[in-house]
């Protein structure tokens, strides 16, 4: 996935983390799967105040680095709040919804990860990140030095 939406979903995290969200799950969409989104970011709250703070400090601090929030669903009722980034989509939930709808269950084929495993860099992004700073060194053709070699067309006119 891309370095940019990763960094987001950890800056999610860690403003649940930063809330006391609890039991906080990262979840990567499988990508043969019909799933809308690419990460799903679970977590509970004690209380319809706490869900509501969870919901609000990943809705600021997303805000804050110019990723506003496509749609807030559940807010006033404070049961399950989604907060929809398309890539990525945030449920605080309460303990009896979250215990209800079961998305871990519902979603068995998304991969399980850490904040750490979206840290690393995937082998598709180093590979590309090598190959920008690959071109980043080599000298625009313009610069280049020009082969010895005269050019055929020099070479019919010399003859």
């Amino acid at each position: 996935m891309n370095a940019q939406i990763r960094s987001q979903v950890a800056s999610a995290v860690q403003a649940c983390e930063d809330k006391k969200g609890e039991d906080i799950s990262i979840l990567e969409m499988d990508k043969h799967s019909s799933a809308f989104t690419d990460y799903f970011i679970i977590c509970t709250g004690k209380n319809p105040r706490q869900i509501q703070t969870i919901a609000d400090e990943v809705e600021l601090r997303l805000k804050r680095v110019g990723t506003p929030a496509n749609q807030i669903e559940g807010y006033q009722q404070a049961d399950w709040v989604l907060v929809d980034y398309v890539d990525f989509v945030v449920h605080v939930f309460s303990e009896a919804a979250r215990k209800f709808y079961d998305l871990e269950r519902l979603w068995k084929s998304a991969r399980k990860i850490t904040v750490a495993d979206l840290k690393k860099t995937s082998p598709r992004a180093r590979t590309a990140s090598k190959r920008a700073a690959t071109k980043s060194r080599r000298k625009p053709v313009s610069q280049r030095k020009r082969s010895k070699q005269a050019s055929p067309a020099r070479r019919r006119k010399s003859s």
